[in-house]
């Protein structure tokens, strides 16, 4: 490689850091992509439902990305506990944080830390085969399960309750959840939306896929789909979205329906915000509140407590209410927000000045929103600024001699290589084609590590 090529780092190998990485390879850096667990993708693997698994296909892009002869991976190596952040500055020229949002945000309110209750983000990262939650314990035993939210996640957590076994076992659900949930006694599974049907944050075709549960009825109260006088202007105007508009259609078709009498249900409530998780040894029911829209001074329509409540029984509560960043080292971090400090994709201090080589891109710079997509324009903004700063002659400066892979072959001996993963993916693979599945993931760092590293022995 010539000794002219621009190193950078990207930290965290999900979406983001995928499309942040194809870019830069593109504007003719050199790139290696690093990540605490021993397999890429992130969100993909570990985030997207498993009975998704035509969103997964995007890996290919990612694939090709790899290929690049600049590109290397470093898996099982952690930013904090394998390396440090002056370290990576001390050796490329651009140091890319990428890491996501995996921290949940809380309730808040009395009763939140019984068993019983969980963050939804602990629920999919054990279904999905995280290594670092293949060992909870999920208590699935009542007959009622309340989702709080109104995002794709929710909805995920939601459909996951209700498929039946025999739509578990062709998917890459991990091994140890589909033997749970086909124990479960979880009958009914309630999705509670602070505000209206008019502001629910799913998309279409997530909403329209509840429709179509082979076992579970879809229960919407007409009376929930009354929308409050400022809502329906809203959703009349140009501020609305043409999204928000057809969850409404989708909501008001379900309650038409009549059930049929599946064993399952998955009801729909609105305008309905939990106040207390109810229980002495365990989680019993919800106190909730009752909401309605009201439009602020500056326009927003906002859900306000009414004052009403009731009582809901459940032996099971999910929040997704919303995801944050995890602290990294000590890059610039604003705890409120959940996010890293930064202007565009610039780290920044706490005075606003942008930090010499130092980016970020994904949900860890712009918070929880979009969708995979979403992300490869988020990474583009972000590149366009280290392309600015190169130009401009900004970028950091490192002061370390040699390549940086000797130095992390040194810090992580045992890290695994893109060959590495190639051997991982291919067992997974191999497993999964005998039981007629995509794969059966691994969910043992020690065992990734033992089967990736039969690439060295290839070598």
């Amino acid at each position: 490689m010539s000794a002219d090529i621009k190193r950078a780092v990207v930290v965290g190998a999900g979406p983001s850091g995928f499309y942040t990485t194809g870019q830069l390879l593109a504007e003719g850096f050199a790139v290696d992509l690093i990540d605490v667990l021993p397999v890429p993708f992130g969100l993909v693997r570990f985030g997207v439902a498993p009975d998704h698994p035509k969103i997964k296909n995007v890996t290919r892009v990612y694939e090709k990305t790899a290929s690049h002869e600049n590109f290397r991976f470093f898996g099982g190596v952690k930013l904090g506990r394998d390396i440090t952040r002056a370290e990576l500055l001390q050796r490329y020229d651009v140091v890319v944080y990428s890491t996501g949002t995996s921290a949940d945000n809380r309730l808040g309110v009395d009763g939140e830390d019984l068993p019983g209750s969980y963050a939804a983000t602990e629920f999919v990262a054990w279904y999905n085969g995280h290594p670092d939650y293949a060992d909870r314990q999920f208590d699935l035993s009542a007959e009622r399960a309340v989702v709080i939210g109104n995002g794709n996640v929710a909805i995920d957590v939601a459909r996951m309750l209700v498929l039946g076994p025999d739509e578990l076992a062709p998917t890459d659900t991990a091994d140890h959840a589909i033997a749970a949930l086909a124990k479960s006694n979880v009958k009914e599974v309630v999705l509670l939306g602070r505000r209206g049907p008019a502001q629910a944050a799913f998309t279409n075709p997530e909403l329209l896929e509840l429709g179509e549960l082979k076992r579970a009825d879809v229960v919407v109260d007409p009376a929930d789909l009354e929308l409050d006088e400022a809502s329906a202007d809203w959703l009349e105007s140009d501020a609305a979205d043409a999204t928000a508009r057809k969850n409404v259609e989708i909501l008001r078709e379900y309650a038409r329906r009549e059930p049929t009498g599946k064993s399952h249900r998955v009801v729909l409530k609105f305008l309905r915000s939990p106040l207390e998780i109810l229980g002495d040894e365990k989680v019993e029911g919800l106190r909730i509140g009752v909401n309605k829209i009201e439009a602020g001074a500056d326009g927003a329509l906002r859900a306000v407590d009414t004052g009403e409540s009731e009582t809901l029984d459940c032996g099971i509560v999910l929040r997704s209410i919303g995801y944050r960043g995890n602290p990294l080292d000590d890059v610039p971090f604003e705890p409120k927000r959940g996010l890293i400090r930064n202007q565009e994709g610039r780290v920044c201090d706490e005075s606003g000045n942008a930090l010499p080589g130092e980016y970020c891109a994904g949900w860890v710079k712009r918070g929880p929103s979009g969708v995979i997509g979403t992300n490869k324009k988020c990474a583009t903004g972000t590149v366009a600024k280290i392309i600015e700063d190169r130009d401009a002659g900004l970028l950091g400066n490192p002061t370390a001699d040699g390549d940086p892979s000797d130095w992390l072959r040194e810090r992580v001996p045992a890290f695994t290589s893109w060959r590495g993963w190639g051997l991982i993916d291919e067992h997974e693979q191999s497993e999964g084609e005998a039981q007629g599945r995509p794969r059966v993931k691994l969910v043992n760092v020690d065992e990734m590590t033992r089967i990736a590293s039969g690439a060295a022995e290839r070598a």
